[in-house]
């Protein structure tokens, strides 16, 4: 009998300590390939210390970030593209004083970034390779539907339309695994239909880790979802059994004092850990 694949990421057994705090204490989960995961929890719970584990700006004081079968040892961000992974962050971070699409092509591969910074900079460069990273940049903006914005400067856009060029530069690198911090804050309900009808498709082409605090897109687009409190699992399942699971109910309604936030609620507060 032929094995089965291993899943396309996992965090192993990870453990996170601040000083003499403890963010996450024996974490695991998987994406299988093709499949949408996602992890929630109320306040404190640990849901972006998790994720900057996996994006590698957090190292685990123990355990292990698996992509394919294999440790990733030293795993930092500017990594990620050699795993054929990309991010997306709240904080959006795109350049404000450059154009959209040449901030979506930032996002591609090292190669190609190379040759964006040699645009830039008007440093020599190859013709072929520049107007391939354009055409590339462009035709995600055009999957994303804002290509009319190419040519405008993101500050000038409204939040939704600046997220979607988060999310476009993210995928012009052609990654098969995108990690999503929290991608439907400040959008409406009508936008954030929109966002998951685009997670559904993404499974066509990536696994996607999702890090999210409203539950009705968590609900619509996860095949799983992990639950943190205080920096551990208290359940994992599909969207129908962790609905119903005790413990999560307990999690998100049992104290108002330790946990402010509804599971539909708003993000966390900036204090850290989450």
């Amino acid at each position: 009998m032929q094995a089965a694949a291993p899943p396309a990421f996992a965090l192993e057994d990870v453990t996170v300590r601040f000083g003499g705090i403890t963010a996450l204490e024996g974490v695991s989960l998987e994406v299988p390939a093709g499949s949408v995961v996602g992890v929630i929890g109320p306040n404190g719970a640990g849901k972006t210390t998790l994720f900057n584990v996996a994006c590698g700006f957090v190292r685990p004081e123990s355990g292990a970030v698996v992509r394919d079968g294999a440790a990733i040892t030293g795993l930092r961000p500017h990594h990620l593209p050699r795993h054929r992974m990309a991010r997306t962050l709240q904080g959006l971070g795109l350049f404000e004083r450059v154009p959209v699409l040449e901030n979506v092509m930032v996002g591609a591969d090292h190669g190609a970034r190379a040759g964006f910074w040699s645009s830039l900079l008007a440093l020599p460069r190859s013709a072929a390779s520049e107007r391939d990273l354009r055409e590339r940049a462009l035709a995600t903006l055009v999957e994303l539907g804002i290509e009319e914005y190419a040519d405008r400067l993101p500050g000038s856009l409204p939040y939704a339309v600046r997220k979607r060029v988060a999310l476009a530069r993210a995928l012009v690198g052609e990654p098969d695994l995108l990690l999503l911090d929290e991608p439907a804050s400040g959008l409406s309900d009508e936008e954030m239909d929109s966002l998951g009808s685009e997670i559904l498709a993404l499974k066509q082409r990536a696994s996607v880790m999702l890090v999210e605090h409203h539950m009705d897109l968590v609900m619509r687009v996860c095949d799983t979802i992990v639950v943190l409190d205080f920096g551990r699992v208290i359940a994992r399942g599909t969207p129908e059994e962790v609905r119903e699971d005790p413990a999560v109910l307990a999690a998100y309604l049992g104290d108002a004092s330790d946990h402010t936030d509804a599971p539909s609620g708003a993000p966390d507060p900036a204090a850290a850990p989450r």
